[in-house]
């Protein structure tokens, strides 16, 4: 019998294995082939991981090869690697990498409107409002002018019905406008210009390191074959500015760019400034792009067509054709882990993406992570320093608000200091930002009467109160109650008194001290997306606002040049966790909140209320020893043989059924086996017990640094009891978060 091409599927599913098909005669077939196959009893998407000789004559037969992006070597040993590091299923792992187009699926399409001359027939203030936005002949997205005007879509539609405004199609957004290197060359300083020079020697796209002197063995220093290269700058410092000759040098190159950010939120001041450095927006990626949108991207990508992409982490697993550069923008941030599903944590797969493709990746933070450090002491990453503000500019001061001696009265979160020098800032046409890391009104609701607490029915969490809506919200599942107005438990009516502050209650305190003055609450679950979102911080920018409430949504990326006074209303939130990066994180938020001040013109000066002003992170943060800090912190993490010193897994089990969750769980544990180097501890009932109706126990894996975590694991979970009746079993190699 003749010998077929035997095709290995991986599916995108949660299967480690991939599947061997026969190739039909006459069907062309190359590795990286997107291809449809059957799969039980229905049709499944896969891709060729291997080909291969054979007889076949009993395997079924691949159906069709799809016309998608293949997926090239590079990124299928990036898949094979993920699988192999994360213990998920290759097929979760190709998941996150596979985007089949569906011809069925079109582009909205995009409608403007802009004014006839004509005037309505009865003229209501919302309408007057359009009106008034309107400029001219000038057409207007519907849903940006309804925004502008704040009124909803159907007062648009009704001046369209009358006549007043007309419809214009829109034609589609381009996928891939072509920055140009030389549109702008930016003003650097002189450590900005030696820091561009280094990482665009890096980049490959100078001949400077071949220039002789005490550049070119600088430049030596640096240059190796794929580098890591931490820019570490202090805020106000001008990384993004620095790190964007990088990205000139890739264009100059012909290479393509990826820059990572922690927040979609970021993404509005800095298209701005990449529009200002290049003429045109960079791609983007991240969830709030359309379906049709992003598969169009997606193939944009692949064919070489998009010089740079800036993105949320997702976007590290699209087929880039000749990716030359990846730029991790504030690096340190806890928001590029990834949770749920498949846990990885994209600094660090951007790093072994650079590895694979041999292309320079660049991790940029005013407060990098210690792991980042430690890499950098180990000589396994460069590091380019930054270490002072752009244009001479002063670092802002930082002075402690003791509220164990400046009291402040109950009911109230603004001490006597704080509120002085807010009035005093304020008096000088200065903007303030008052920091609170909490969201909604209040963290937790209660009766007087009974002492009733409101609970999620899903979590064992408290439903914040977010007063602005008029809801009790689980901030976990995402669960929504309306705030009664009885308790639920006794019915006393007008009982609910809510305990603690977000920052919707900062905003009231802030109305009723300082009535007369612009202010604003920016939260991760502001009203109204990405686009008002924008607009929002464009107007802080521009001076719109007199006084900032923000969460950490506003402590990093942001620059308001009027912006010179900074109140951190609760400096202690997370230092009494059980997390082992408690600490270094609060000294990163607080670092990045408090630098927000003097960016412009005018020096800055920041507040931290605090009821331990003698904390190691206070005292760091005070003093501006940040060194001393990383120090005292690495060496404890050292002595605990925590990472990066150690290796960390955990192993979360869940079930609808405590008990169920429970008993799996010691089940586990009974099979661990720990070997020398290894401790295995738990199971003990996670922190948060109930997420989303599953009840959770953790087991968390502590190893030495040599040994293979990997291979302990997988040995333990082939010999340990297969998880039945709705139990779960998640690893998470490397975790973040301990609840």
């Amino acid at each position: 019998m003749a010998p077929h091409q035997i095709a290995d599927v991986l599916i995108p599913l949660a299967l480690d294995t991939a599947y061997s098909y026969a190739a039909p005669p006459g069907m062309s077939l190359a590795e990286g082939d997107v291809v449809q196959v059957p799969l039980g009893t229905r049709e499944s998407l896969g891709v060729v991981w291997s080909l291969r000789e054979g007889a076949g004559a009993n395997l079924k037969s691949i159906t069709a090869v799809l016309d998608a992006p293949p997926l090239g070597p590079k990124l299928r040993r990036f898949i094979d690697w993920i699988a192999r590091y994360t213990l998920a299923p290759k097929g979760s792992a190709l998941a996150l990498a596979l985007r089949v187009p569906e011809p069925s699926r079109t582009e909205p399409l995009r409608v403007a409107v802009r004014a006839t001359g004509q005037l309505p027939k009865r003229l209501t203030p919302a309408r007057a409002r359009v009106l008034a936005a309107v400029n001219g002949g000038l057409l207007h997205p519907k849903r940006e002018l309804a925004q502008a005007a704040g009124v909803g879509i159907g007062v648009i539609d009704a001046l369209v019905d009358d006549g007043v405004l007309e419809t214009v199609a829109l034609p589609s957004e381009s996928i891939a406008e072509q920055p140009d290197p030389g549109h702008v060359r930016p003003s650097l300083s002189a450590d900005q210009r030696q820091a561009a020079g280094l990482l665009m020697a890096v980049v490959g796209t100078t001949a400077l390191a071949h220039a002789g002197g005490p550049e070119a063995r600088a430049v030596a220093g640096v240059v190796g074959k794929a580098p890591v290269i931490l820019l570490e700058g202090v805020t106000g410092s001008g990384k993004t500015e620095v790190y964007f000759e990088a990205v000139a040098a890739a264009l100059r190159r012909g290479v393509q760019a990826l820059i990572l950010m922690p927040e979609i939120a970021l993404t509005a001041q800095f298209v701005d400034r990449f529009v200002a450095r290049f003429g045109v927006r960079p791609a983007l990626w991240h969830a709030g792009i359309g379906a049709r949108r992003r598969e169009r991207l997606y193939e944009a990508v692949a064919a070489g067509e998009v010089p740079v992409v800036a993105g949320a982490r997702s976007a590290l697993f699209l087929p880039f054709a000749r990716l030359g550069l990846i730029v991790v923008d504030e690096e340190h941030e806890a928001a590029y882990k990834q949770e749920d599903g498949l846990c990885y944590h994209a600094r660090d797969l951007a790093v072994v993406r650079g590895r694979i493709e041999d292309c320079p990746v660049i991790l940029a933070s005013a407060t990098p992570s210690i792991e980042t450090r430690v890499n950098v002491e180990r000589a396994r990453y460069k590091r380019v320093a930054l270490p002072e503000r752009y244009g001479g500019r002063s670092l802002p001061q930082i002075r402690a608000v003791d509220l164990r001696k400046d009291a402040i009265p109950p009911g109230r979160w603004l001490s006597e200091t704080l509120r002085w020098a807010m009035t005093d800032a304020l008096a000088g046409g200065e903007q303030v930002l008052l920091f609170l890391n909490r969201r909604g009104y209040a963290p937790l609701t209660l009766c007087r009467a009974c002492g009733h607490r409101y609970e999620c029915a899903n979590c064992s969490a408290w439903l914040v109160e977010h007063r602005f809506r008029r809801a009790l919200i689980c901030h976990h599942c995402g669960h929504t109650e309306r705030r009664p107005e009885a308790c639920v438990a006794c019915g006393t009516v007008d009982s609910l008194a809510p305990c603690g502050p977000g920052v919707e209650r900062i905003a009231e305190e802030v109305a009723e001290r300082f009535p007369d003055k612009r202010s604003i609450v920016l939260s991760s679950d502001f009203p109204g997306g990405t686009e008002r979102l924008r607009q929002e911080l464009k107007g802080i920018a521009e001076g719109a606002f007199d006084i900032v409430i923000g969460t950490q949504l506003v402590a990093k990326g942001h620059n308001f040049p009027q912006l010179t006074l900074v109140g951190v209303l609760d400096a202690d939130i997370g230092l009494t966790s059980g997390d082992p990066r408690a600490a270094e994180r609060t000294f990163q938020l607080l670092q990045q909140v408090t630098g927000r001040a003097g960016r412009g013109a005018k020096p800055g000066r920041a507040l931290v209320q605090t009821y331990q002003p003698d904390h190691p992170v206070m005292a760091a943060l005070l003093s501006g020893d940040a060194e001393r800090f990383y120090r005292e912190e690495t060496r404890a993490r050292e002595m605990a043989g925590l990472p990066p010193f150690g290796r960390l897994a955990a192993v979360i089990v869940s079930a609808t059924e405590r008990s169920a969750a429970e008993a799996h769980s010691r089940a586990l544990a009974l099979e661990a086996l720990p070997p020398d180097g290894v401790t295995v501890l738990g199971p003990a009932e996670a922190p948060l017990a109930l997420v989303r109706g599953r009840y959770r126990f953790r087991l968390l894996v502590k190893t030495e640094r040599e040994v293979d975590l990997q291979a302990f694991l997988r040995a333990w979970f082939a010999r340990a009891p297969k998880p039945r009746g709705g139990v779960k079993v998640a690893i998470d190699v490397d975790p973040q978060s301990f609840l």
